[in-house]
């Protein structure tokens, strides 16, 4: 606590501006020692400022008992200084009883030091109607802890003031009422109010202040006064800014000093730091530095830093090391940790040891785990449990679960969820999903109309933009269907293109109409060797072709061997042709 000046502050004006003054503290000493009270409260307080207690003491005393509340406030902060806590207190109480708001503030503050509240309140609230500032502050900040919805008041009138950390406190206030009303106008007006706080106390070099503001603005995409506020707070100290900095680096791909600023806040203790200088050792292959790192992460009480531990050692093949960590961090809390470990028991063959975690971790909101104790149960043939799983993996965003929810309706007949689903997982980048889409919507779409004329009229249709989409991201069947439906409005080379990309990939139908399309083409020879592809992979139609390809080149032992093959492969309108076929080869063979 500090000395008040003739002002009655709590803390004295700072005259380090007048030239000499050593000169002014003569001239209040000479007037002090001709009996002016106003010379003797200065001067005492001058003394107490310089840390010159044993100087100042008298001065304050006699200027005290010559009626000067200053004195007597400042004469209570001299004895405070002394450990006479008590004695302090009752000078405040005088000087507090003539008026004084510095002094009603002290008193207050001394109260609550003891836990009489009731007192602690009375005196600050009497600083505080005065408009002393920190009278304010201690006041809100009282009747904050005791949960009083009066503290906001206070709290705003020291910020209006210039209070730096009230007006931080006040900005946390509303950005927890902001986030009690999400969602509506009054919110965002909150928020807004909320962020010109933080200005204000960062401004006024609040720490805190600058780093929450940095988080507002990198939320706002405003990145760089978001940099320049976490700068500030970094400079100041500020671990987590400090780290936020490092991201904000890292993002704009400046790695090198994103590190910097990571060791400067993992240096400070900051875990999050810790766990980033380690994956970005980890990137570099540099796994013994990631996992020192990630061992100070875990030591700074981050339990990412046991979980990247555990994914370190599984990325080594080290096992039985990373099951360590990942039950350490699973057993702190960390689900992700928990399906990790789930993931790792169920691959040892440990099924019972594995579902009690995916539902610890699912339970804590894993997605993931969610999905797999989907596929855990849908493995067992428990579809109904499974299903459930997967519709709440998929309500949480879940795509492949989304897929699976939007299969299990198709089933059941229930089109119209699973459209719901399929669209949200197609959405989501499921080839899969965007192809049994566009199966379903085909399914729907009426004939094409035709042209006055005669001449069929083609419109792109929602169907085909989901076929295209599943075939741009190498769905076979798809591209086949893309395929098809450019041959059947007369585009030979788009139809071709997707043919072959299917067939490439290893689709049997690709290279089967492929080949039909490079032999209407006039291409026998190059249709012949799609065809054998897709005979190969047990296409009998292909077959077929092949069979009638060799007979009519009059290779009848060759036509008869893939006539034999068609029969085996069907199905059984190609198995009875090519029986045919096989039994008039074979008759002309013997003949």
């Amino acid at each position: 606590m500090q000395p008040s000046s003739r002002e009655d502050t709590d803390t004295p004006d700072e005259t380090g501006e007048i030239a000499d003054e050593a000169a002014e503290e003569l001239r209040q000493r000479l007037a002090a020692e001709a009996g002016d009270v106003e010379a003797m409260s200065v001067l005492g307080a001058m003394l107490l400022r310089r840390g010159d207690l044993d100087g100042a003491e008298p001065h304050l005393r006699a200027a005290t008992a010559a009626g000067d509340r200053a004195a007597a406030n400042n004469l209570g902060v001299l004895l405070h200084q002394r450990g006479y806590a008590d004695e302090a207190a009752g000078w405040w109480r005088i000087a507090a009883v003539a008026g004084s708001a510095a002094a009603a503030h002290a008193l207050g503050r001394h109260h609550r030091e003891r836990g009489d509240e009731p007192a602690a309140e009375y005196w600050l609230r009497q600083a505080a109607e005065q408009g002393h500032t920190l009278g304010a502050y201690a006041l809100a900040d009282l009747l904050e802890h005791r949960g009083d919805a009066g503290a906001e008041k206070w709290m705003r009138a020291a910020a209006e003031r210039g209070h730096r950390e009230a007006a931080y406190r006040l900005a946390r206030a509303l950005d927890r009422k902001a986030a009690r009303e999400a969602g509506g106008d009054n919110g965002v007006q909150v928020l807004d109010e909320a962020e010109q706080w933080y200005r204000q106390a960062a401004a006024r070099g609040h720490r805190r202040a600058a780093l929450h503001l940095g988080t507002i603005l990198e939320k706002r995409g405003e990145l760089k006064e978001a940099g320049r506020w976490y700068l500030t707070s970094a400079k100041d100290g500020e671990a987590r800014a400090a780290c936020a900095l490092g991201f904000l680096l890292r993002d704009a791909g400046d790695t090198e000093n994103a590190a910097v600023w990571w060791l400067r806040a993992a240096q400070d203790g900051d875990g999050n730091a810790a766990n980033a200088l380690g994956a970005l050792h980890a990137e570099r292959g540099e796994t013994q530095t990631a996992e020192r790192w990630y061992r100070a992460a875990m030591d700074a009480g981050d339990v990412n830093g046991a979980y990247n531990l555990g994914l370190l050692c599984a990325e080594q093949g080290r096992t039985a090391q990373a099951e360590q960590w990942y039950r350490r961090a699973a057993y702190a809390g960390h689900r992700e940790a928990a399906n990790a470990l789930a993931i790792l028991l169920l691959r040892g063959g440990d099924e019972t040891g594995a579902e009690p975690w995916f539902s610890k971790a699912a339970e804590a909101g894993s997605v993931d785990a969610a999905f797999n104790l989907g596929i855990l149960h849908a493995g067992r043939g428990e579809e109904q449990a499974a299903l459930r799983w997967y519709e709440r993996a998929a309500a949480a965003g879940h795509t492949e679960a989304a897929l699976q929810v939007g299969m299990a309706r198709l089933r059941d007949g229930d089109e119209q969820e699973a459209e719901r689903h399929l669209r949200c997982a197609a959405g989501g980048g499921s080839a899969e999903a965007a192809y049994r889409l566009a199966t379903v919507l085909d399914a729907r779409r009426p004939p094409e109309p035709a042209h006055e004329l005669g001449e069929p009229v083609h419109r792109r249709s929602e169907c085909e933009e989901w076929y295209e989409r599943a075939a741009s991201q190498g769905h076979r069947r798809a591209q086949v269907r893309v395929g098809m439906l450019a041959a059947a409005r007369g585009d030979v080379v788009e139809a071709a293109r997707w043919y072959r990309e299917a067939a490439e990939a290893g689709s049997r139908n690709g290279a089967f109409n492929l080949g039909l399309l490079l032999a209407r083409e006039g291409s026998e020879p190059e249709a012949a060797v799609w065809w054998t592809r897709a005979a190969d992979a047990g296409h009998g139609r292909a077959a077929l072709r092949l069979a009638l390809v060799y007979a009519r080149r009059g290779e009848l032992a060759e036509g008869q061997r893939w006539a034999d093959r068609a029969v085996a492969l069907g199905p059984a309108s190609v198995a009875e042709r090519a029986a045919r076929l096989r039994d008039a080869l074979r008759q002309e063979l013997s003949a």
